[in-house]
């Protein structure tokens, strides 16, 4: 059974380390404030990031990455004789995985199997996770996109937005609703459903917010054999105090976290926490 390149894009919010350490390629999109363009390969990346994004006026823009990115891990992978698994970022929210589509067809490689796979950040991650062990496990890169097929609709992430002014830097709410709602503590709680991020309830101030997410996990059967994520933007102390908060609730074994960085950090803000599980 030959080699299998896993490949996916920074909307998975895997750092340049941790995606080394895995064994998996990360293609990226680009993140810009005008003809800046910030890195995202780092956490500290991700901090700067979120630090630059306070003090500009206007939201950088994010762009999918070029077919002419994945032709080169294609061209690399057919000269070594590997099969290419690609898992991107949810085509409802980019269009990068008609990026890599059209670089299969471009290359002319057959052993490219490209998954949309209707999640980002932590579930997308998640799901590389899950193909990097199904690939120590030894198998085939058709039978591991096949495998994530069947279970990436059952992946949940939410998240209790701490601020509205970015929704007012996109255009989505008025300035005053900005003022009004930050200063009634109003956190809006949204979730990835059917690849989109769509607005699912408001809470009023953190506490609440949290307890929201909570309340989604607990309308769920949740499927023990995959860890439970927290994630959080900019301040690691806030998302370990609710990585900790959750993992007591729940008597959890284990209860993992990770940064969120630019590219769905973009549209949520500063102090954003999020909540990752797997329904059965």
């Amino acid at each position: 059974m030959g080699k299998i390149r896993i490949i996916t894009d920074t909307a998975s919010d895997m750092t340049a380390a941790q995606a080394e350490e895995l064994g998996v390629i990360r293609v990226p999109l680009s993140i810009r404030f005008g003809d800046d363009e910030m890195p995202m390969d780092t956490e500290e990346d991700f901090a700067e990031f979120f630090q630059r994004m306070e003090e500009e006026k206007e939201l950088p823009t994010t762009g999918q990455p070029s077919p002419e990115l994945y032709i080169e891990e294609y061209e690399k992978a057919k000269e070594a004789q590997e099969d290419v698994l690609v898992l991107a970022l949810s085509g409802g929210l980019s269009g990068t995985v008609n990026a890599a589509r059209l670089a299969k067809d471009i290359c002319g490689y057959e052993n490219v199997w490209v998954v949309d796979t209707r999640q980002a950040i932590i579930t997308q991650r998640m799901l590389v996770e899950h193909a990097v062990s199904l690939r120590k496990k030894g198998m085939s890169a058709a039978e591991i996109a096949a495998d994530i097929e069947s279970v990436k609709d059952r992946l949940v992430v939410c998240g209790g937005l701490d601020t509205l002014t970015n929704l007012r830097k996109g255009g989505r709410i008025p300035p005053t609703f900005d003022v009004i709602g930050n200063a009634l503590k109003i956190k809006p709680v949204i979730e990835l459903k059917d690849g989109e991020l769509v607005k699912i309830g408001i809470a009023r101030g953190a506490r609440k917010a949290k307890e929201f997410l909570w309340k989604e996990y607990d309308a769920c059967e949740i499927d023990t054999d995959w860890p439970v994520y927290t994630g959080y933007t900019y301040d690691k102390e806030h998302g370990e105090m609710f990585r900790k908060e959750t993992q007591d609730r729940y008597h959890l074994k284990e209860c993992k976290m990770v940064a969120v960085g630019g590219v769905i950090g973009t549209h949520v803000g500063k102090n954003c926490l999020a909540l990752a599980f797997v329904r059965k």
